[in-house]
């Protein structure tokens, strides 16, 4: 087939037809706000899926393996879904730049998550964070990582170091020290720290302000 565009958003969908699988020239996919509880396995043979494949706010509980073979895939949102976990095999999408995994229930991420070597935003608010895998440091490229309203109690060891980084969302968590490496953290712009128990300004803090870093508390 010659599509290469399917918007079937706010159509209160229930079910996604295995047929889905022989549009394979399609490049973008948003099934945003329907009422869909799994993906088809099928799914996995849009390998020319190369823009957005849009599922946020549905109903979803897991994610099916084959997303994997996505392998073009630049865009994926899967926030808004009662999932608990993202499969191991969302470590092969070598070519993301954006993962939106909002209010999903995670508790922990797989540490293939460092395969995601282009990645440059990662949005995981409202989940049940504690840490981050140490997977994290391979991604080199990340500039923008949103970790409010989690369960963090300190600041994840596995953003150390990652030279492009440029905003850091901890908000809503429990952080009460911050730690020194913050301030080697080359790029960063923005460090948005509000509504945490976070003790007396550090030299970290002073450090990042005085360079122009934006640092709210």
């Amino acid at each position: 087939m010659d599509a290469e565009e399917l918007i079937l958003a706010d159509n209160a969908l229930t079910t996604l037809s295995p047929r889905i699988g022989r549009l394979t020239r399609l490049r973008t996919l948003d099934l945003g706000h329907n009422r869909l509880t799994a993906l088809p396995e099928e799914i996995g043979t849009l390998t020319a899926l190369s823009g957005c494949l849009y599922v946020h706010g549905n109903r979803l509980t897991h994610l099916p393996d084959s997303l994997g073979d996505l392998e073009r895939l630049t865009y994926l949102n899967v926030g808004e879904n009662p999932l608990g976990a993202l499969p191991p095999r969302i470590g092969a999408l070598r070519s993301l730049v954006e993962l939106r995994a909002q209010d999903c229930g995670l508790t922990a991420l797989p540490d293939t998550l460092g395969g995601l070597v282009e990645l440059r935003e990662l949005w995981l608010r409202g989940n049940l964070l504690a840490d981050l895998p140490a997977g994290v440091r391979q991604l080199r490229q990340l500039r923008e990582v949103e970790l409010r309203e989690n369960r963090f109690t300190a600041v994840p060891e596995a953003l150390r170091g990652l030279p492009l980084l440029r905003r850091l969302d901890l908000r809503g968590n429990g952080l009460r020290e911050l730690p020194p490496w913050l301030a080697e953290l080359p790029s960063l712009e923005k460090l948005d720290l509000r509504w945490n128990p976070v003790g007396p300004e550090t030299d970290a803090v002073r450090e990042l302000t005085e360079r122009g870093c934006v640092v709210l508390r």
